[in-house]
């Protein structure tokens, strides 16, 4: 569902599967050196053959943390037309582990959308990374800057506005009182994102 959510295709638990088989026409695995190792595109999907979605992310970002060999998931949907790629994401927040998924476009750079989840920041702190008021800002920003250097997004600590003006494009607001929260998906972009690196370029 949340894969699904950060194109902006709301699923229920009951059509969710029949959503998913809708809208992502292909699962990527791609590996540390940004090639695609393995790549299953639809409508022939079975249960044991979703190389992307049965990827543990939070194994292989161990596995990156240790300097093994690691692997990631990519997600390519296409909506009226458009194609887009959802990468899921993984992280510590303050209690517990925060997650989400977050979508670009072709070009791989702007966000379409971007969902968060955890499973014990503090209520009306924290656990505001699942408002869309806080998920909605993401729309439009870009993980790399005019020159191609790779930046993420930060969430900044009194404001997007703080940041230096050609920055502001890289940067949204944290949440009043939720600042390890806020902290924990910065480093959940920075940490994960970078990982698509290689992958972005060789798509240029």
């Amino acid at each position: 569902e949340g894969i699904l959510k950060s194109v902006n295709i709301e699923a229920s638990s009951t059509d969710a599967e029949e959503l998913y088989d809708k809208y992502i026409v292909e699962e990527q695995v791609i590996n540390m050196n940004g090639d695609v190792v393995e790549s299953q595109g639809n409508p022939n999907f079975s249960e044991g053959n979703m190389p992307a979605f049965n990827i543990n992310l939070k194994k292989e970002l161990y596995k990156k943390s240790i300097g093994e060999d690691f692997s990631l998931p990519l997600f390519k949907a296409e909506i009226e037309g458009k194609v887009f790629y959802i990468v899921p994401l993984v992280g510590k927040g303050l209690w517990g582990p925060v997650y989400g998924n977050i979508a670009f476009g072709e070009d791989l750079n702007t966000v379409i959308g971007a969902t968060f989840g955890h499973d014990k920041e503090t209520p009306g702190l924290g656990a505001e990374i699942t408002e869309a008021f806080f998920e909605d800002q993401f729309i439009g920003k870009t993980i790399f800057d005019e020159k191609g250097k790779f930046t993420s997004i930060k969430v900044v600590k009194g404001g997007a506005m703080t940041l230096p003006s050609n920055m502001q494009i890289h940067g949204v607001d944290a949440i009043s009182g939720g600042t390890i929260t806020s902290n924990s998906v910065s480093d959940m972009l920075y940490d994960n994102l970078e990982n698509y690196v290689e992958f972005i370029k060789k798509q240029k």
